[in-house]
Order: structure tokens, then sequence, then C-alpha cells
């Protein structure tokens, strides 16, 4: 995975196994709830990724609705074909929406903003296709130090293999500060948006699913090699053992911020 959110075909597939039920899962219902999804709209999800988000948004506007998955990805997306092949899929930067003015009921993105290359182009673009009286509802992760599974992991990764790596992890909570997103869609032309502290939950089944997961399905993807992993594993299950259950399992808190936002 890059900067800007790209990853490999083979790890978006580990991205939609491992990933989905550990963060994402149970924020798609939130989302839906957050736009007032309803059967009969139209809405565009950008950044769709493996397609988690638009399969419940297609499901809320169904009879009579469409959903659109937009991603830069093309090895998300063809995860997302392959699960779901009546959403219509679109390959596109969220900067330029190939889309035309007023065409969306709803416009929604989860976790996908943190990536964009220009965040101030991409909320404008999701704002214009919007119709009047059309929602947006936009989720991004809480600062890194609300998430401290991946707090600590950021500096089990410094000690291990430098800032530079470290900071690969850093990217997913950049706009978890409260004043700076909502100076961001304010900047962009949102009116009046409203944002919400929501409580969620990071899960995986062990401490070595959860560093398969991030090194090869999500912002560290290809940048360590099976000696480097092994070592972070063996770290890992010696420093982290804080968040372990009782039945082995991985638990800690993971929580986001809703942005919501309705266009005169």
């Amino acid at each position: 995975m890059s900067d800007s959110g790209q990853v490999t075909s083979n790890a978006a597939e580990i991205y939609d196994e491992f990933f989905l039920p550990a963060l994402f899962q149970e924020w798609a219902p939130r989302l839906v709830a957050a736009a007032g999804l309803r059967p009969g709209m139209r809405v565009l999800d950008v950044a769709c990724g493996t397609g988690v988000l638009a399969i419940q948004a297609a499901e809320a506007v169904s009879p009579g609705g469409t959903t659109v998955g937009l991603d830069l990805n093309p090895g998300m997306l063809a995860v997302a074909r392959h699960k779901a092949p009546k959403i219509d899929w679109r390959e596109a930067r969220a900067e330029a929406l190939p889309f035309d003015s007023a065409e969306f009921d709803a416009a929604i993105s989860q976790f996908g903003l943190m990536f964009f290359q220009d965040r101030h182009a991409a909320i404008r673009e999701m704002w214009r296709v919007l119709r009047p009286g059309g929602r947006l509802a936009i989720a991004v992760w809480e600062s890194l130090e609300s998430a401290p599974g991946y707090f600590a992991v950021t500096s089990l990764l410094a000690r291990l293999f430098g800032d530079e790596t470290s900071d690969l992890l850093r990217a997913p909570y950049s706009l978890g500060d409260e004043s700076l997103l909502k100076s961001l869609l304010v900047d962009s032309g949102v009116l009046q948006p409203q944002l919400s502290h929501v409580a969620g939950q990071a899960r995986f089944p062990s401490i070595r699913s959860w560093m398969h997961t991030d090194v090869r399905g999500w912002t560290l993807s290809g940048k360590l090699d099976d000696s480097q992993f092994e070592l972070l594993v063996r770290e890992a299950e010696k420093e982290l053992r804080g968040f372990l259950t009782p039945e082995g399992s991985v638990r800690f808190d993971h929580p986001a911020l809703i942005a919501t936002a309705r266009k005169p």
C-alpha cells in the first residue's frame, strides 16, 4: 500500500478476508444510518475498497435504488466485483468524479479520506455530485492515541525498523483531530458539517494474525520481507500481550469520527 492507499491484488484479498471483520465490518451499518439511506435512493461510495460499505448501501436503497462504488485501486475493485457483480463498480479518482453535478442522493466514504492526494478536491467533488437535500457521510479514524493497540505497534515498528516504517501506520489516523476534520470540510465548501465520536473495537484472532493483516494487507504491504515479518511477530507476541483476551484473541478500542452534512 502506498501513501495513496494503493495495494496489490493479493493484498486486496488479504484486506478483504482479514481486515473487514477485524476493523471495518461494524462501521458500514453506521455509515448507512448516518447517511439516512432508504429505498429508492441513488448513492455513491467513494474509496469503496472491496465493497463492504457499498454492499450494505445497496441493501438499504433496495428496492428501486442504485449504488455506485468507486475506487482508484483495480485490485480492490476486482474483489468487490467478485463479491457483488450487480453493483456498478467504477475505477476513478476521488478528486475527479466521473459524474454530473446533483446526480446522487447520498455520497458516503469510509476510511478513505486520509489517503486522498487532494482531500479538499475530493470533498468538493463529493459535495458537487449531491443533489439539493442530499446527504454527505464520511468516516475517519480518531487519533492514534485513541487506538492503543496501534499506538503500541507504531512504537514497536519504530524500534525494530525505524521511523519511516512506523510512519506508514500513522497515516490512517492523520485526520483524527475533530477541529482539523471540521476545518477541512468547511474549507472544501461543506455547509454546517456535524461530527460525532463513535466507539469501535479492533478484533483479531491472535497477535500473529494481527501482524499478518497489517504487514500483508494494509499500510505495511510489501514493506517487510519474511525474516523481518517473523522478527516483528516474535517481538509483538512479547510486547503486545496486554491486548490479548483470556481466550488468546486480540481486542482493543478503535474509535472513529463520523462527519455528516446535508446539501441545501
